[in-house]
C-alpha cells in the first residue's frame, strides 16, 4: 500500500526522527504529565508549551475498524479496499493510532485482539514534496500472534 510521506514540522520532527531509530517517542507535557498524539504546539489539557519526548512500548490493541472502499485520495485509491483500524495504546488507552493492519484480510479485522508496533519505508512518488525525506520510516501496526 502507498504510504504518504510525512513533512516534518517544529513540532513533530522529533517524533519522525524517532521513528527513523525504530523508537515510538510521544510528546508528555511538563504541565500535567499527560502524554499527547499527534505532537502540536501545546496540550490539549492544559495548554501549557513544555514537553519532553518520552519513548513508549509500542504496543496496543483494536478498538475499531472499518474498511475504506472509496478513498478521495487519488494515491490510495488503487490499494482499495483496505482495512483502517483505530489503535489505542496499551500505555495511555487516550492515544489513537490510525492503521491499515498490513497482513490482515480485508473485513477480517479481530477487534480488541493486541497490535504491535512495526516501522515502515515509504515509497517516495514522482510528487514528493522537497521537504519530506524519501528515506523515512512511518509507524504500522500488525496484530499479534
Amino acid at each position: 500500500m502507498v504510504k504518504q510521506i510525512p513533512v516534518p514540522n517544529a513540532f513533530n520532527k522529533p517524533f519522525w526522527d524517532a521513528l527513523n531509530e525504530h523508537k515510538l517517542v510521544l510528546q508528555n507535557c511538563k504541565g500535567c504529565n499527560k502524554l499527547q498524539y499527534p505532537p502540536a504546539e501545546s496540550c490539549r489539557l492544559c495548554n501549557t508549551k513544555e514537553f519532553e519526548w518520552k519513548q513508549v512500548e509500542g504496543k496496543g490493541h483494536i478498538l475499531e475498524y472499518f474498511v475504506i472502499r472509496d478513498s478521495r485520495i487519488k494515491r490510495m485509491q488503487p490499494d482499495q479496499p483496505h482495512n483502517m483500524a483505530l489503535i489505542t495504546l496499551d500505555e495511555d488507552p487516550a492515544i489513537n493510532f490510525l492503521s491499515n493492519l498490513p497482513g490482515t484480510p480485508i473485513g477480517e479485522v479481530p477487534i480488541g485482539a493486541g497490535v504491535d508496533l512495526i516501522f515502515e519505508p515509504v515509497i517516495p512518488t514522482e510528487n514528493l514534496d522537497p521537504a519530506c525525506n524519501p528515506n523515512q520510516l512511518i509507524h504500522e501496526w500488525v496484530v499479534r500472534k
